[in-house]
């Protein structure tokens, strides 16, 4: 039992040793140029640790930031009352302001953009009544506010906050509440 969990031991340190590794290269690198043998020799570990934990390099970064992001939005679907999820997000997009212009800049958003569009899934359907919807209706809106909410948010913090998050939050609200209604009234006519 004991050699079971020293080899797990290992296997975690040399995750977390390639993680870290990444991520330092992304401070001077985009993430195009960076290739796993850079990975492999700064992280001090080698092709066969990396290849055991990870089959690419976005493998490494998904198993950085899903975590992060989902658990912050657990707690915000979980823990916060309805009225003030809008602005718990908002408060989450703020604080990672510098993670996401380096991703930005690094050219792996998209991982972020990704995982965050499987938890505004989770976000709308426990945010939602969706009785009064069809299911192509809740699928596809979803979809919609979810990029909107996300470009929104990117081009609000690229763009170095010039707008309050107050004034974002009433924004992004705005479009939903609007886009909501319109849904309701479709299915009237």
């Amino acid at each position: 039992m004991a050699a079971t969990e020293h080899s797990q031991q290992i296997k975690q340190d040399s995750k977390d040793y390639l993680i870290t590794a990444l991520l330092q290269l992304l401070q001077t690198k985009n993430l195009n140029d960076i290739t796993v043998t850079q990975v492999v020799k700064k992280a001090g570990v080698s092709r066969m640790a990396f290849y055991r934990n990870f089959q690419t390099l976005d493998d490494i970064l998904i198993s950085y930031f899903k975590p992060k992001i989902d658990s912050e939005f657990e707690l915000v679907i979980n823990r916060v009352p309805q009225d003030q999820k809008l602005n718990a997000l908002g408060d989450f997009f703020n604080e990672i302001a510098k993670t996401m212009k380096l991703a930005v800049d690094k050219n792996y958003e998209f991982i972020i953009q990704n995982i965050f569009n499987d938890n505004m899934v989770n976000f709308y359907d426990t945010a939602i009544d969706w009785k009064k919807f069809s299911e192509i209706q809740k699928r596809y809106w979803i979809k919609f506010m979810s990029a909107g909410v996300y470009a929104i948010w990117r081009e609000w913090l690229i763009n170095d906050q010039k707008e309050s998050l107050n004034d974002i939050h009433i924004l992004i609200a705005d479009f939903q509440t609007s886009t909501l209604r319109a849904l309701v009234n479709e299915k009237r006519n």
